[in-house]
């Protein structure tokens, strides 16, 4: 029996016609810098997205699922392209401006990019590029740059606004299959070439609804949204589409992205919700520290990308801002988990669920597989590689134009489940406590040591501003973990204390014995600690290191 229901495709053209038409009024506020911030309403968003499909169709040809690439910060311009880009049916590329160039050439040659969106400041980034790009024929430039720096490229050069002047504000968006490709991003590539993962209409679609739920995001056309993670970091984890379905408005921050800006803005635009990866956080609490600022707007803040050590919640609890954890990658949209307390709980109740990275939503699937591939219980306790499946979730990643998909055994199970590389216990009512990446996790003398336990225990001292914990070598044991500090200005390295410190929480077989003091820990490109790189400096004798 088949039901009565209507079978109306899931598309990104009908998010973006929600937005433009039902929340109209709503606005995306870019922030500017000391000029006043530039402000855009979700309808003229929607105008603008039909003249830029327009131009993208008549004047450069786009008129199927070729890839259209943006290099851009957030702002109004970027949220255009999110939707004018798969509503006509080509496929949104957005390139990760943090990439080393190596990376980057791959990806745009790997998509086959025909269509780059620039904005003008990146242009020093883009046009050495160029030379090795052989698939990009246009190059839109959106805002002030030197345009000289194109002149030797053989692509044509337009200007966005120019571009997209005086044509139709309406577009006949097609009827496409909802599971046609809408937009792809690639993975860091922290090993191996980066991979990318395409997105189809309907993921995008049902991954916007659950940005929505209240045990998600759960935010209303009376909040503004903070988007500081950046719009090529897994589509800024649904936000610039999920708002046009409910009307957040959006407040983006274009390249002002340093602790300064970012406490002005909310000072000034009053958000109610931000998004970011935790050093942005820990670089605004040092920022309101040393000058302090009126963030008493801010309701709640969503924490992905790395774990979020609980000083840091507890720093921001007395400032009255609530961070909630989440967990997620680019092969899940992003959305995995988020870490709301079941409701009615006190604050003492709700710690130990906050510090989780939260609880799985109705379309993720969940399971934890031992080392013997066994499938390991809710038990609070049995740890496991942590196994995700659902409508938003990867089942393979792109094998370049015309080539089959990718499905490395190391990435997905026999039977079609992605193997996330995070290691981590799940409780009877469904809260994944990670307790490290699969790569990471110190394997001491046939026991397992978190290093993320360890690095949460560190930042917790007053003295600490970051901690990375590593897997070394070690002749006894087979591996120990490295501590690696970074101390508060004004403060003096004292190992022992800290050791000290750390045994009042860390069981004493899991101390570490070899610590150093680095002057910050190295990033990968989306903010995560690059724990390869400090490993690769102490194999090379680069770090200065005491043994206790």
């Amino acid at each position: 029996m088949q039901s009565t229901m209507q079978d109306v495709p899931l598309l990104v053209s009908r998010i973006l016609e929600h937005g433009r038409t039902i929340h109209g009024k709503s606005r995306v506020t870019t922030w500017t810098g000391e000029a006043e911030p530039h402000r855009r309403s979700f309808a003229e968003i929607g105008d603008r997205a039909a003249r830029l499909a327009h131009a993208l169709h008549d004047e450069l040809g786009i008129d199927g699922d070729q890839r259209v690439a943006t290099l851009m910060w957030n702002n109004a311009e970027h949220v255009e392209a999110y939707f004018a880009i798969p509503s006509m049916g080509a496929v949104l590329h957005t390139l990760n401006l943090r990439l080393p160039a190596e990376q980057l050439v791959w990806i745009v040659n790997h998509a086959t990019d025909r269509v780059v969106i620039v904005n003008g400041s990146l242009l020093p980034l883009l046009a050495p590029l160029l030379p090795h790009l052989p698939t990009i024929e246009h190059i839109v430039v959106s805002g002030p740059g030197d345009r000289a720096l194109l002149s030797d490229t053989e692509a044509q050069v337009h200007e966005y606004e120019e571009l997209i002047a005086g044509r139709p504000a309406r577009y006949d968006w097609p009827e496409l299959d909802e599971r046609s490709a809408a937009a792809m991003c690639y993975t860091s590539g922290t090993t191996g070439d980066p991979k990318g993962v395409v997105y189809s209409h309907r993921s995008i679609y049902l991954h916007s609804m659950q940005v929505n739920m209240g045990e998600s995001m759960g935010l209303d056309d009376e909040d503004i949204a903070l988007v500081v993670v950046p719009q090529f970091h897994v589509n800024a984890w649904g936000l610039a589409h999920g708002t046009f379905m409910t009307g957040i408005n959006l407040l983006m921050p274009d390249r002002f992205l340093q602790p300064g800006p970012i406490a002005e803005m909310i000072e000034k635009e009053r958000p109610t919700y931000a998004a970011a990866v935790p050093t942005i956080w820990q670089g605004l609490l040092a920022e309101v520290t040393a000058n302090p600022r009126d963030l008493s707007s801010l309701e709640i803040v969503t924490i992905g990308g790395a774990a979020c050590p609980p000083s840091l919640m507890e720093a921001y609890d007395k400032l009255g801002v609530r961070l909630c954890q989440a967990w997620g990658m680019t092969e899940t949209s992003p959305l995995g988990t988020m870490a709301h307390p079941p409701a009615g709980l006190g604050a003492e109740e709700e710690w130990p669920y906050r510090i989780t990275q939260g609880r799985f939503p109705a379309g993720v699937e969940a399971r934890l597989v031992g080392p013997d591939g066994d499938i390991l219980p809710w038990d609070g306790t049995s740890a496991g590689e942590l196994e995700v499946r659902g409508p938003w979730v990867a089942g393979a990643y792109y094998g370049g134009d015309g080539g089959e998909e990718l499905r490395p055994e190391d990435k997905f199970s026999p039977d079609g489940w992605l193997r996330t590389g995070d290691v981590g216990v799940i409780s009877a009512d469904g809260y994944l406590t990670l307790t490290d990446r699969a790569k990471d996790v110190i394997k001491s003398g046939g026991e397992w040591i978190s290093s993320v336990e360890l690095e949460n225990a560190l930042m917790a001292h007053p003295d600490v501003a970051e901690a990375a914990v590593v897997a070394v070598p070690d002749e006894k044991w087979g591996e120990r973990p490295l501590a690696a500090v970074v101390l508060k200005e004004g403060t003096g390295v004292d190992y022992p204390a800290l050791r000290t410190f750390l045994a009042g929480t860390i069981a004493k077989w899991q101390l570490p014995e070899r610590w150093t003091s680095i002057s910050a820990v190295p990033k990968t490109s989306v903010g995560k600690f690059d724990k390869k790189l400090i490993r690769k400096q102490y194999a090379d004798g680069e770090l200065d290191v005491t043994r206790l």
